[in-house]
């Protein structure tokens, strides 16, 4: 008997869809991303989908998702074509399955509790999509500029000058303020007050990472708020809720996203090829046959397509790309094939 499912609460969203239904039904989500597709497998998908109106229910709540919620849509595309590159049963997959769960059939209340949701994504004041950067002049002649999937909310009083990074990622430049307002930028993890500066805020799942080019900033995070630590220019930080961590100093006097270039000295290509993921609407994957490989260099943001041919050329290994089932490209980059003679 399998266990039980203890991710699943129903919803009106999912249309009380069964629990042991509506996690089969991810399970084929994850299996349609597989490649190559054996002509087998949909056929069982088609007969599962067939053999009982909860099954399609659950199917139809997964396409729902995927074709009126274009955002979620994309994050669901790829989380499943993650899970399908892990092994069954291994706890990276079991860890994506459960993502998925929340984002389909958990319905909105799920994400109501979350510090960081979709909901809040895109009702946020300032977004961009996928590959996009946006830059904002603030009323007080800050200057801001978004990266690839961010969302930001500013809020302005007469007592400070609060920016809420919701998702993603910012470089900001912060002007001098007339009501000598405190400047601060808010993430999940806690805050970080600008003391005449230059820095990103970068929000990633479990910490906010902040680089500062000028000046100094003073990070405190949401649950220790009285443990803070001012850095200064030419250093970087990371903290999550509860704990700062020191990081290395700075090579670089600005992000290079700014001027659309990923940089890159001797970077894993299977970090290369996840930082690039961030940019890109298909489904970047790296063989683990050539993850240590290292890539140095300046590649352009805005034309992957080139950064996939000088990958091939420079390093000699080969780029697969394959049209999605469910919709999109998977790209995957891997050894190159040897020739039969």
């Amino acid at each position: 008997m399998r266990a039980p499912v203890t991710w699943y609460q129903p919803t009106a969203d999912a249309a009380n869809v069964p629990a042991q239904v509506a996690e089969r039904a991810l399970e084929w989500l994850i299996e349609l991303q597989s490649q190559p597709l054996p002509p087998e497998t949909i056929i069982e998908w088609t007969r599962w989908r067939a053999a009982h109106d909860d099954h399609e229910r659950a199917w139809q709540r997964i396409e729902s998702v995927r074709g009126r919620l274009q955002p979620l849509a994309g994050t669901v595309s790829s989380a499943a074509a993650q899970a399908a590159l892990a092994p069954r049963g291994s706890s990276h997959r079991r860890r994506i399955v459960k993502t998925l769960a929340v984002m389909i059939f958990a319905g909105g209340g799920a994400w109501g509790v979350a510090s960081n949701t979709p909901w809040r994504e895109w009702s946020s004041d300032y977004r961009t999509a996928i590959g996009e950067r946006r830059s904002l002049a603030l009323t007080d002649g800050t200057q801001i500029m978004l990266n690839t999937t961010t969302a930001l909310d500013v809020r302005y009083d007469v007592s400070q000058r609060r920016l809420r990074l919701v998702a993603g990622e910012l470089f900001v430049a912060t002007a001098q303020d007339a009501m000598a307002r405190p400047f601060l930028v808010e993430t999940a993890h806690g805050t970080a007050q600008a003391l005449g500066t230059r820095y990103s805020v970068r929000q990633l799942a479990h910490s906010t990472e902040i680089k500062v080019f000028e000046g100094a900033v003073r990070i405190v995070p949401r649950a220790a708020d009285q443990q803070a630590l001012v850095v200064q220019a030419g250093h970087q930080a990371s903290f999550s809720t509860t704990d700062i961590e020191p990081g290395e100093p700075l090579e670089a006097s600005a992000p290079a996203w700014i001027d659309g270039f990923l940089i890159a000295r001797s970077m894993r290509l299977h970090d290369f090829i996840a930082e690039l993921a961030r940019y890109s609407r298909d489904s970047l994957a790296c063989d683990p046959a050539i993850a240590e490989l290292r890539v140095s260099g300046s590649f352009p943001l805005d034309d992957q397509a080139r950064i996939l041919e000088t990958l091939a050329a420079t390093l000699n290994i080969q780029v697969e790309t394959r049209e999605r089932f469910l919709g999109g490209r998977r790209v995957r980059v891997g050894p190159k094939a040897l020739r039969r003679s």
